[in-house]
């Protein structure tokens, strides 16, 4: 499972923005109510939503590994569908991609 080159470059250029930043981020993660798969497809909607593409990859391989199912994956990109429109469908090549690489 590999980061985002962005995240990378993040954590190697300004490890003292990265560190607090991953600090709050599992400070969040330790306080949601949702259980690890609810999480990972909840955040995939979010970056569908979004746009952000470059974070799929490891959100896919994530919630996989909490159990999430292909078909789960997908409806969780696809559930802005109807707020943000068409701006979802993008996110679906490298979300099949990461599935198919986790063999999902």
């Amino acid at each position: 499972m590999s980061i985002s080159p962005a995240f990378a470059a993040f954590g190697e250029h300004a490890p003292g923005f990265q560190q607090p930043w991953m600090a709050m981020v599992q400070q969040l993660a330790a306080a949601s109510a949702l259980d690890p798969k609810t999480e990972e497809l909840a955040y995939l909607a979010v970056l569908a939503a979004s746009g952000m593409e470059s974070g799929l990859p490891f959100h896919v391989t994530m919630a996989v590994k909490a159990g999430a199912t292909r078909e789960e994956v997908v409806s969780a990109l696809l559930v802005g569908l109807p707020a943000v429109g068409q701006r979802v469908v993008s996110s679906l090549p490298a979300a099949l991609a990461a599935l198919d690489a986790a063999g999902a």
